[in-house]
């Protein structure tokens, strides 16, 4: 028998527990995605197989690679550390969002965008809105998904820093690392080698995750482990509270998530050129009925291991080094344990898991973005190279920039407060409700008005930074004084920031005239946003109208 606890109670300053063995397992994934990219490389003759894959993919894979993408770094490394230090509540609420985005998405969204083949989602704009809302939206797509994969490529490369028992120094060496592997292969494979190659880093990500969780139940003897009561690590979580500065609530895990998920699915690039992969409206919801099972599957599989290695722990504290707390390093105990506590090629494999979710991130994202610069600027401009094959290699060489940029950009996530969990909210959120909203109004608004939808625009976007980052905010506004600046829970990122779009839209739509002049636009415009001064007063203003502590 192995003993996994006794020869790795090590110093937590020491090196990390990988092997020869386990370098090698990674060394050979990381080749094998590059030599799958090739392969790819070689078969592509348009944009269109780069891009949507010629539109004919299988919905089991286009399914998995649209949850790889969307979730894979932040579930494998957020979701088991927030149930160990925070509790279930934000991992477990979430599978109620599932059943309710499938049925929003499947019977609103999908027949309509599957009646048009396009490249970039945002091309459905044009036609409706204008060219000026197209371009507002594929900006806003590009700046969202630039710092959402700079972040979870940060949330990797830390967890990799933890596993070799270095400091956090080398985050940028292990980000240059894991974005030169996925940009490679994306940029030469294109949509075709990302879905492949998310299908594979799923495969990892989720045995990885069972490994985990078998062999704490052997080393316990058993499920002794899993919890029957609330745990003294674990923050109160209640049902609803009437306190936005609550961190977690039911009803708010709900909200939030149902909204992130309709949303992404209605809205980004990342989430249509997936379904534009599919042969049709059947197939691509198909691939979206995957992507939810895949996320609840997941999803209560990394609610296990955060039990698990809570009650691995809390039965042997001596092996939990001096200076790792149970709650306030949650994030840090599962590639601590990965890295420490399994056995060689074990090891390895789950490492490369990790390796995986963080290479699933970068390589849609690179690859949706590269889409949106090409058909949304480059294609419009007189620089469009006149060959398709030239196209294509415009195409591969832009997304190398943009993966360079996202390297650069992750050096500077680690100011963004909170746990993984938080830190991925407080980004991701930004921007994905005012996306979505340009594409309410395009669909579902008959008066819509492009000024109008700008107008929800700013509203919309203003009050997710403001929510955001309320505690940066009020401790700037406190300035040294005694009164309780606990910020505003990120749960209230989209409900707030959507509200505001689509109410402040909606208005500023219907004001709107066709005949007006340039004068009576801008004018209307600008008394539409006198409010959002209101808003914000209020919003900045929380603490100061209740100074009770909150729970």
């Amino acid at each position: 028998m192995v003993e996994f606890g006794t020869a790795n109670a090590m110093d937590f300053s020491g090196q990390g527990g990988l092997t020869l063995i386990d370098w090698l397992i990674v060394v050979v994934y990381a080749s094998s995605t590059i030599g799958l990219g090739y392969y790819f490389s070689r078969r592509q003759r348009s944009t269109s197989e780069y891009f949507v894959g010629s539109g004919a993919m299988n919905p089991l894979l286009v399914g998995i690679s649209l949850f790889a993408t969307l979730l894979s770094t932040i579930s494998y490394l957020s979701m088991p550390g927030e149930t160990i230090a925070k509790g279930p509540v934000a991992t477990v609420a979430n599978l109620c969002a599932y059943p309710i985005a499938f049925l929003v998405v499947s019977r609103l969204f999908l027949d309509i965008y599957m009646r048009q083949r396009v490249t970039s989602a945002y091309e459905l704009l044009e036609e409706r809105l204008g060219l000026g809302i197209r371009l507002l939206g594929s900006v806003l797509f590009i700046a969202m998904r630039l710092v959402w994969m700079s972040l979870l490529v940060y949330i990797a490369a830390k967890a990799m820093t933890t596993m070799l028992g270095v400091g956090d120094e080398w985050i940028p060496l292990v980000v240059l690392v894991t974005g030169f592997v996925s940009v490679i292969y994306t940029s030469l494979g294109g949509l075709g080698a990302v879905v492949i190659t998310d299908f594979l880093q799923f495969t990892l990500l989720f045995g990885g995750a069972w490994l985990v969780i078998g062999l704490v139940t052997y080393e316990l003897g058993g499920f002794s482990w899993f919890p029957t009561s609330w745990q003294p690590t674990w923050d109160a979580q209640p049902a609803f509270s009437f306190d936005p500065r609550m961190r977690v609530t039911v009803l708010g895990t709900i909200l939030s998530a149902t909204l992130w998920q309709i949303c992404t699915a209605g809205g980004d690039q990342v989430s249509v050129q997936r379904f534009m992969a599919t042969r049709d409206a059947k197939a691509a919801k198909r691939a979206y009925l995957t992507q939810m099972c895949a996320g609840t599957l997941v999803a209560t599989t990394l609610v296990l291991v955060g039990f698990a290695l809570l009650g691995y722990f809390q039965q042997r504290p001596g092996e939990l080094p001096a200076g790792l707390s149970l709650i306030t390093d949650g994030d840090r105990i599962f590639p601590r344990f990965v890295s420490f506590h399994l056995p060689p090629g074990v090891t390895g494999l789950v490492v490369s898991a990790m390796f995986a979710a963080a290479m699933s991130s970068i390589d849609s994202g690179v690859n949706s973005i590269t889409a949106v610069i090409m058909t949304d600027f480059l294609d419009r401009s007189g620089l469009k190279p006149k060959t398709e094959k030239g196209h294509v290699r415009w195409a591969q060489m832009l997304a190398l920039t943009v993966g360079a940029i996202v390297v650069v950009g992750s050096t500077f996530i680690g100011h963004v407060p909170g746990n993984f969990t938080a830190m991925t909210q407080r980004t991701t959120n930004l921007l994905v409700t005012p996306i979505f909203g340009l594409f309410f109004f395009a669909m579902f608004v008959p008066f819509a008005r492009a000024a109008g939808v700008l107008v929800g625009t700013i509203y919309g976007v203003t009050t997710a930074v403001l929510v955001a980052f309320s505690g940066s905010f009020y401790e700037v506004l406190a300035a040294g004084t005694s009164l309780d600046t606990t910020a505003i829970s990120f749960q209230w990122i989209s409900p707030v920031a959507l509200g505001a779009n689509l109410t402040a839209g909606l208005v500023a739509c219907k004001i709107m005239n066709p005949e007006d002049s340039r004068q009576q636009i801008l004018l209307k415009m600008a008394i539409c946003l006198v409010p959002l001064l209101a808003l914000v007063g209020l919003i900045l203003g929380y603490p100061w109208i209740d100074q009770a502590p909150a729970p």
